[in-house]
C-alpha cells in the first residue's frame, strides 16, 4: 500500500478531485495549508503600504492507495494540477505498511 500526499493550488482541486475518482480512488484527505518553495512568497500593497506574503496558501490532498494503483494515480495528479507556472506544487509517495477501519476492525487493503 502506499500513501500519496500531494500540494497543489486551490482552484485546481476539484480537478484533482475528479482525476483521482476517474482511476479508482474512493477516498480523499484534503487541508488547507500556507507554504513557500521556489517561489518565494510576492509582494502586495495594503493602504498604500507595501507587504510581503512568505506563505502562499496551498491545498494538500492526502490518498491511501493500493501499490498497484499508485502510477496512476501520481499520473491523475500531475496532469489535473499541471497549469505550467511556478507553485504548482509536488507529489510525495510514502509506504504505507498497516491501515486500519475503526468501524470494522477491517485492516490491510480491505480497509482502504
Amino acid at each position: 500500500m502506499k500513501f500519496v500526499s500531494a500540494i497543489i493550488k486551490p482552484f485546481k482541486l476539484d480537478e484533482v478531485r475528479e482525476a483521482l475518482a476517474a482511476v479508482g480512488v474512493q477516498g480523499i484527505t484534503v487541508t488547507e495549508v500556507k507554504g513557500f518553495g521556489r517561489q518565494k512568497g510576492h509582494t502586495e500593497l495594503y493602504r498604500g503600504a507595501e507587504y510581503v506574503v512568505d506563505f502562499l496558501p496551498k491545498v494538500k490532498v492526502e490518498v491511501a492507495i493500493k501499490s498497484d494503483l499508485l502510477d496512476q494515480v501520481v499520473e491523475a495528479i500531475e496532469k489535473a494540477a499541471n497549469t505550467g507556472k511556478i507553485g504548482d506544487g509536488k507529489i510525495f509517495v510514502f509506504d504505507l505498511e498497516q491501515v486500519v477501519r475503526i468501524r470494522t476492525g477491517e485492516t490491510g487493503a480491505d480497509a482502504l
